[in-house]
This record gives structure tokens, sequence and C-alpha cells, in this order.
């Protein structure tokens, strides 16, 4: 959607003014190293309708947050590609959050451009606002053919598990990961290991079902709940709804990693963009 100046303190995240679009970002990092193949140019964009208790950027949640800068989609590729030398083959830009998929019209922008640039081109996403419905639907599919890599994270399997962890169901969530599969989108499955929310055998084994069923996933990554950003909560005037769970033992990390069987997905090696 194309908002104006006026108009910048609606849920919608983007506007447009001239040719230009533009975008709420909350951060940049300069060289990331594990959101996506390669060295990466990453972008944190400003809102989120998730409300997960594990969350380690709260302050990311309020998309009209005074605190978050609005750039345009050129102005941020213009950046972006001043470390463009340090990708190497297989580097790029990687959008996370927050959830871009908020920031619809600036996300499609800024792919078409980077593409157009020879970049390589990745998106971090929990897929909440994911619908069928237009005009979502539409500016998504559009957005695919921008799309090299889909890092998507699937908190929990079971729905009412994900209701309470979240705040908000999966179910759309799973629908966007089998339409990922139809369309044959590379995808590298994220989970974040969460004792007393999403650890069990019986959880990991319905995930693993689920991820099994999917034919365009490239990697399958486990990520450990840690405590990091719990201040971010007192600084913000919330109670962390997670005070006293410890990070999973390296024990239920393997469990975890064997019952996902993340070993047997290696398309990451070879995937040529």
């Amino acid at each position: 959607m194309t908002i104006t100046t006026k108009e910048m303190s609606s849920p919608t995240s983007t506007k447009k003014r001239d040719t230009a679009v533009y975008g709420k970002i909350h951060s940049v990092e300069s060289f990331g190293s594990v959101d996506g193949p390669g060295v990466r140019f990453i972008i944190f964009m400003q809102g989120c309708n998730m409300r997960c208790q594990f969350c380690h950027n709260p302050d990311t949640w309020k998309v009209n947050d005074p605190n978050a800068k609005v750039r345009s989609s050129e102005e941020m590729l213009k950046e972006a590609l001043n470390y463009q030398t340090y990708w190497g083959k297989r580097g790029g830009i990687t959008v996370s959050g927050g959830e871009p998929l908020l920031q619809m019209d600036f996300l499609i922008d800024l792919f078409k451009r980077a593409k157009a640039a020879g970049v390589n081109t990745t998106l971090d996403t929990c897929g909440q606002p994911f619908t069928f419905k237009e005009p979502f639907f539409s500016q998504f599919k559009e957005l695919m053919h921008y799309t090299d890599l889909v890092l998507f994270d699937i908190k929990h399997i079971d729905v009412k598990g994900h209701q309470i962890l979240t705040g908000h169901t999966n179910k759309n969530i799973l629908e966007m990961a089998d339409y990922l599969s139809e369309i044959g989108k590379p995808v590298w499955i994220r989970h974040v290991l969460v004792p007393h929310r999403n650890d069990t055998d019986e959880y990991l084994a319905a995930l693993d079902k689920f991820i099994k069923s999917l034919h365009n996933v490239d990697k399958v990554e486990v990520l450990p709940y840690h405590t990091m950003g719990a201040y971010k909560w007192a600084d913000l005037g919330m109670k962390y709804p997670l005070e006293g769970i410890n990070p999973p033992t390296k024990e239920r990390i393997e469990n975890a990693n064997q019952l996902l069987h993340t070993a047997d997905y290696k398309g990451y090696l070879t995937r040529k963009f």
C-alpha cells in the first residue's frame, strides 16, 4: 500500500514520494555472517505483530516507534553496495526484523533494485502476515520473483503452543511454508529451541514430519534460546515472560538436531543463485 507523509502514523510501513519508496528501519548490520549465505548486509525492519516470549528485540515491535529511521529503498541499496567487495560470490543483502513482510512496498522495491544490480536477496521472516487474500498475495508473489532465499522461522509446530509462545496462530504460517514448497523457493528452516515451550520430543517429531513434507528445504537450523535480550524487556517496562527458564542444555540441543535430522539438509552447500 502507498501512503502519504500524513499517513506515516498508520500501521502500514512504507510511503512513496515521487518514485522513491520509503521504509521504517530499526537498524543495520554491515557484516552479518549467520543470516544467509556468505557475508551479508542486514537490514532490520521496524514493526512486528508477533509477541514471542523469547524475543530478544522487543524494541522492533512498534511500527511507529519514534526511534525508527525512515529510509528509501534506493538509499539502503546504495549503503549496502559500499560493502559489496566483502560479499564474495555468495553474500548479499538480507532483510530481517521485526517482520519485513509488514513493509511490502519497500521490500519489493529494494529487492527489485538489488536484483537489477546483481545482488543476492534473502528474506528473513516468521511468515505471520501471510495470507492468500488480496492485495497481500499478489504483492507476495511479486516479492518472490525478486527473492533468492527465504529464512523461515517456525516458532512452534503445535497451534495451541504457538498461540501461547507468540500470541498468534501458526495456521497461515504453515500455509506459507507449503506455498513456498509449491513454487520451489529455496528456504532455510529455523527453529528457536525453548525449554518448557517447544522442545519436547513430541513437538520436534511433529515438526520433523512437517519439514519432510516440503520439497524446497536446503537447511534446517536449531537456534538455542538465550536470555541476552531480557534486559530490553526491562528497559521497555515489560515483564520478561520466560523469567527463570534457562537456555537448553547441549544434550537437548543435540536431541533436537537428531530429531529434526538437520544433518540431512545439505542443499545450501551447493545451491547456486
